[in-house]
């Protein structure tokens, strides 16, 4: 019993502190959020432009300004991240003149479109050849004429002469864009149609190897994602630090094949890598096998191909702007709402009352709705009145789940005394602006959230 009045005392400070805390737990919302780095991608083109008709589209990345369409006629989700890809030919059309200013226009049609740019240069493919120069060079040619593929000059890639230049553009490319605020990603790519690293005449590992080191030392500052096809280049990349990604998203098995890649590779693929938790740390993509019509067509079920995605923990989909089945779009609107991170602030505690200058207790319980993390480490920030407040935390450890921020906060000195508003937003690191829509109510024009008043003394 003589322990009681420490019990009181403790349970009266309890009280008391509460008494003096403001507690908020903001409104959750249900919205499809649009945020950095995650989302249905756009592809070779932008938000806003008129999208592939059927189940065609092209490869070839566009070199000027494409027109928009008419406001409000483009039915398409909207989209944070504009996917393109050039060919060899269209970049480098004499050797060692680049044309920089097809990426620059592109760069800046993102930002115009309010979208980042994810990149793949392209060797070539079985319809565009490798830049007629390097045909002509006296480069060691890898097929014949007669062959079953000789319609398209295939080259030997472990000829020093394609070492060399295709190197050379890679290098120049990383020294021109790395680290731009406008550049999402950069898929690595190497030999081969498209550069995803597969085909009959690769080169020997040493080779691949080289290339894909290339990659990782002219992006030292931009994301780097690895194609999936061949394993020990996908382990290789992955173990570099890049993510992952895959380009027949949803084959379940096409009409005239034995083979289904979503049956019979994928999903042991990752498990023979060891890659199933690399999405805690690194982006996961995934790109169609043909269109969402042509799954359609093709009679598949959509719930296992978008269960699939989830359970990879995707971050970032190019369905090639192509149109979303009527009977879909209901499915797809949701699957957005999962993929990628999906903050909500649960619960903000802080003083009602502070001094100029002291530190402060604040407790913010944050829980991610989303499959995956953020990967930029955009800055937690409270505002009190004008002045903002970075808060020591990295937002990517914030994985599917609950987290929780509990530090002393300091009150900037330069306040006058008064009342003001408390606001609290994730900041790019570069701008200092609010970044990421939370899926809280009471998003304010400037992309800062209101929390409540606080009185500074």
């Amino acid at each position: 019993m003589r322990n009681l009045p420490f019990f009181f005392s403790f349970f009266l400070f309890c009280v008391l502190a509460a008494a003096q805390n403001t507690v908020v737990r903001p409104t959750e919302i249900d919205d499809v959020l649009i945020n950095p780095g995650m989302g249905i991608e756009t592809f070779n083109r932008f938000s806003e432009q008129a999208l592939n008709d059927g189940v065609t589209w092209s490869e070839v990345g566009p070199e000027a300004p494409l027109t928009d369409a008419p406001a409000g006629t483009v039915d398409f989700p909207v989209s944070s991240i504009a996917y393109l890809r050039w060919f060899w030919s269209q970049l480098e059309p004499e050797p060692g003149h680049y044309r920089w200013e097809i990426i620059d226009s592109a760069l800046a049609e993102a930002r115009r479109h309010g979208q980042t740019l994810g990149v793949r240069l392209m060797p070539y493919d079985n319809h565009n050849p490798l830049p007629e120069w390097y045909r002509k060079s006296g480069a060691r040619r890898a097929n014949k004429p007669e062959d079953k593929d000789g319609n398209i000059w295939s080259p030997d890639s472990a000829d020093p002469i394609y070492v060399r230049t295709w190197s050379a553009i890679i290098t120049e490319f990383g020294k021109r864009y790395d680290g731009h605020p406008d550049l999402n990603h950069v898929d690595i790519s190497t030999v081969g149609y498209w550069g995803e690293g597969w085909g009959p005449y690769l080169p020997e590992w040493a080779v691949q190897q080289q290339f894909i080191d290339l990659y990782v030392h002219a992006f030292p500052r931009t994301p780097l994602l690895m194609n999936f096809d061949e394993l020990p280049a996908l382990i290789y990349g992955t173990k570099q630090g890049a993510g992952w990604r895959l380009d027949c998203w949803g084959d379940m098995g096409r009409p005239g094949k034995n083979f289904a890649h979503m049956l019979d590779l994928y999903p042991q693929q990752i498990a023979r890598g060891k890659l199933q938790d690399l999405w805690r740390t690194a982006p996961v993509a995934l790109e169609t096998c043909g269109v969402p019509e042509s799954w359609k067509r093709w009679n598949f079920s959509l719930r296992p191909i978008l269960d699939q995605a989830l359970r990879w923990h995707v971050s970032t989909i190019n369905l090639k702007s192509s149109h979303i089945p009527a009977e879909w779009k209901g499915a797809f609107a949701e699957f957005q709402k999962q993929i990628g991170y999906r903050f909500v602030l649960k619960k903000l505690e802080y003083p009602s009352q502070v001094n100029r200058g002291a530190m402060i207790p604040v407790n913010m319980w944050w829980f991610n709705a989303g499959i995956a993390p953020v990967y930029r480490n955009f800055v937690l920030a409270l505002e009190i009145g004008d002045a903002v407040v970075p808060l020591d935390t990295d937002v990517r450890q914030w994985l599917p789940g609950d987290s929780v921020y509990e530090n002393p906060v300091p009150v900037p000195h330069e306040l006058k005394p008064g009342k003001y508003r408390l606001r609290v937003a994730l900041l790019d690191p570069r701008t200092r602006k609010p970044a990421i829509r939370l899926a809280i109510a009471g998003r304010q024009e400037d992309g800062w959230y209101d929390m409540g008043e606080i009185t500074v003394q």
